[in-house]
């Protein structure tokens, strides 16, 4: 099957060249880092996750979504599903690769990568991140490329995979679940240490994760007549409403306890973000930009007749997309380690070398999903279900 990436239109080869080209630069910048070490970056001491780890933590989240096709197809026989989940699936191979990108250039010097393989340490929530990430990834590998091997030569789903299939559909919420445990079990970070961090990373992950597919399967259509289905679309749209529903309401349950509460280490992040704390406030119009998008993300995605409308849709989705990356993507990080337990203010920003290394993933990530979907549409076009 992987023969049908190699045929493509000139729109197709140039945008594998851009993609091309978009690597090679930043591998580039990479290697200057390999040299330099994380001296290049904006992290420093007292901020010692960055931009790279941000992007880690979103791209779990968007990894996670295929289950919100996974599930109702197969555990709901819901039929509308069929076209859309091989994209959700392939979808989630490429955002794990991206996501453990981020790892191994976060990591300084690669190679050390393998002493969570030569020194496992059963404690440490890290070791389990790195067994759901490389297992959801072979999970979804596995069932996606054989159902779709099967549809290909006309042959039902093999049955040995259905185990699997329900597998994933758990491994997929304990991913993000073991992220959110990464970091909510730190006690010196104010924003970070909340019960109900596993539950705002799935809500963010079930809204966002669904936003992008939606919106990347409306582009395979305009670019290769893949008609997904109307129908499939305006379910999985309503899943991303009320997921975003559910991610706003977290996100205000913070904000009062924070506030009702009076306690100085949870306010003064969130102070932070909104006016600035100590004549000092970086992420102060993120804040407000994530904010605003984030109501009027569901001021257009409520109504249902703002919703079945596409254009409307995809300006609802793109708002909401903005504001879960900033959020998750962004300040949630950043924001963990303002103040230090010192009480000072480090700010943080990130330099141009982490932004083009961040490129060259997300590149790769394209990359994958963009041969991924290209095999897929390919057969489903054979098989006459385009």
């Amino acid at each position: 099957m992987l023969e049908k990436a190699l045929d493509g239109s000139k729109t197709y080869w140039a945008w594998i060249i851009f993609l091309l080209a978009v690597m090679g630069v930043g591998s580039i910048f990479y290697i200057i880092q390999l040299q330099k070490g994380l001296m290049v970056t904006g992290m420093s001491r007292d901020v010692s996750w960055g931009f790279y780890i941000a992007q880690f933590t979103y791209f779990v989240g968007v990894a996670a979504s295929a289950v919100m096709l996974v599930l109702p197809l197969y555990l709901h026989n819901q039929k509308e599903f069929k076209k859309m989940v091989i994209l959700g699936e392939f979808m989630a191979v490429a955002a794990v690769v991206i996501c453990m990108g981020f790892i191994v250039v976060d990591l300084g010097q690669p190679q050390r990568m393998l002493n969570v393989m030569l020194y496992p340490t059963p404690n440490s929530m890290l070791f389990y991140d790195m067994i759901v990430l490389t297992g959801y990834l072979l999970l979804n590998i596995v069932i996606a490329w054989n159902n779709l091997h099967a549809e290909w030569q006309r042959r039902p789903h093999p049955r040995w995979l259905q185990p699997l299939i329900y597998l994933s559909i758990v491994w997929a919420v304990s991913i993000h679940t073991v992220t959110a445990f990464l970091i909510q079990g730190l006690p010196g970070r104010h924003l970070w240490l909340t019960a109900i961090m596993a539950s705002r990373f799935l809500a963010s992950a079930f809204c966002s994760g669904p936003a992008i597919l939606i919106i990347l399967a409306l582009i395979a259509k305009k670019f290769t007549r893949f008609d997904p289905g109307r129908e499939a679309i305006r379910i999985l749209s309503q899943i991303v409403t009320y997921a975003m529903i559910a991610n706003v309401f977290l996100f205000l349950c913070e904000l009062f306890t924070a506030y009702y509460s009076n306690i100085p280490g949870h306010e003064h992040i969130l102070t932070y973000f909104f006016l600035g704390l100590h004549g000092k406030g970086a992420l102060v119009g993120w804040a407000w930009v994530m904010a605003g998008a984030g109501i009027l993300s569901l001021v257009i995605l409520i109504p249902s007749r703002f919703r079945n409308n596409q254009d409307l849709l995809l300006a609802g989705l793109v708002l909401l997309i903005l504001a879960t990356w900033i959020d998750k993507g962004l300040l949630l990080i950043v924001g963990g380690f303002i103040p230090n337990p010192m009480g000072a203010i480090t700010q943080y920003a990130p330099t141009g070398y982490e932004i083009m290394i961040s490129a060259m993933i997300y590149a790769t990530g394209l990359l994958i999903l963009t041969i991924l979907w290209k095999v897929a549409i390919g057969v489903k076009k054979e098989i006459g279900e385009a």
